[in-house]
């Protein structure tokens, strides 16, 4: 039912065109036939009319502002998808920018649709002032996060702290890429295919790692282990090596391998190594220099070891007297 009123008031852009023609011809032609007067004669009695406190409406008036309500509505829908194609088409414009000047243009296009279908019905501005404190009452309550996400949206998209193809990182852990903005929400698409749609009040009030904000480059750290019997110095060479000889690693910064620690039952290694471009995935470096690094070691007779431990038993002389009855 939802969807239904959605596509009521803001249809396909196809489906208004026809729509839109078709009632056009309707009007027109039932205006020109002079039958607008004849629906007006028997829809337009006091038997016809109803009051809702000081105010009678009639089923002529009801169906007369119907039909300018909905016909003023997909016309600002066929503009606004216009608009946005014109738009869409500025290929000099940075994607967030084209967001924004798309949002911008609904608003003004349908605020200005709004007005008109007050002045067609009739309908003195000034007479808005009675609902002005319960629209105030109604967005401090049920419409609070409403409004919060859609100005929060539009934070976003003038601050450019999330674009279109940035890769993101949420709170909660949800990861992925930035593939649309809406005045409510910001849809990530995760590396498993998901589509999660994100309010726009998340970004502004937690804490986001945006990978792509100023750069693209991105850090892999791979924890390696080294057997006490090997030459560590050795080891920390080849480890370098298969960084410096893989392509999708970067040269500045340069790979770098430090010696963190003295383990129960290996020498701890750490490698950093840099890749150009974090949005084509970290892993897949990962694995190929892990794989080298396994190879090298093999080669040269490194050990990678497994935690081990030494058992000491302790043994001690136990008497034991049996007692035999006869």
């Amino acid at each position: 039912m939802k969807q239904f009123w959605l596509k009521i008031i803001k249809p396909k852009a196809h489906l208004a065109k026809w729509l839109m023609f078709i009632l056009l011809a309707m009007v027109v032609a039932l205006g020109a036939s002079g039958y607008f007067e004849v629906i007006k004669s028997y829809t337009d009695t006091d038997k016809l009319s109803f009051k809702i406190a000081e105010h009678e409406f009639s089923l002529y008036g009801v169906f007369k502002s119907t039909l300018i309500l909905v016909l003023l509505f997909w016309s600002a829908a066929i503009i606004s998808d216009l608009v946005d194609v014109r738009i869409n088409q500025l290929s000099r414009m940075r994607a967030a920018n084209r967001a924004l000047a798309m949002k911008a243009s609904q608003i003004a296009i349908y605020f200005i649709s709004f007005l008109l279908a007050l002045d067609m019905l009739g309908i003195d501005l000034t007479t808005l002032k009675i609902f002005s404190g319960a629209l105030g009452i109604g967005l401090g309550f049920g419409l609070q996060k409403i409004a919060s996400n859609f100005i929060s949206g539009i934070i976003l998209l003038m601050e450019k702290s999330v674009e279109q193809d940035d890769l993101v990182e949420m709170g909660d852990g949800t990861t992925g890429f930035i593939r649309r903005s809406s005045a409510r929400f910001t849809v990530i698409e995760t590396f498993d295919g998901k589509e999660v749609m994100v309010p726009n009040e998340d970004f502004i009030t937690n804490r986001v790692v945006n990978w792509t904000y100023s750069d693209t480059k991105g850090r892999i750290e791979i924890p390696i282990g080294v057997a006490y019997g090997s030459d560590i110095q050795k080891a920390h060479d080849l480890i370098l090596e298969a960084a410096t000889e893989n392509p999708l690693c970067i040269s500045d910064p340069a790979p770098f391998c430090y010696l963190r620690n003295f383990g129960d039952s290996s020498v701890d290694f750490i490698l950093h190594l840099w890749i150009a471009d974090v949005t084509g995935g970290r892993w897949k470096t990962q694995s190929q220099v892990m794989f080298e690094i396994w190879r090298k070691f093999k080669a040269n007779e490194i050990e990678i070891p497994f935690p081990q431990r030494d058992l000491h038993l302790k043994s001690s002389d136990v008497s034991i007297t049996s007692n035999h009855e006869s």
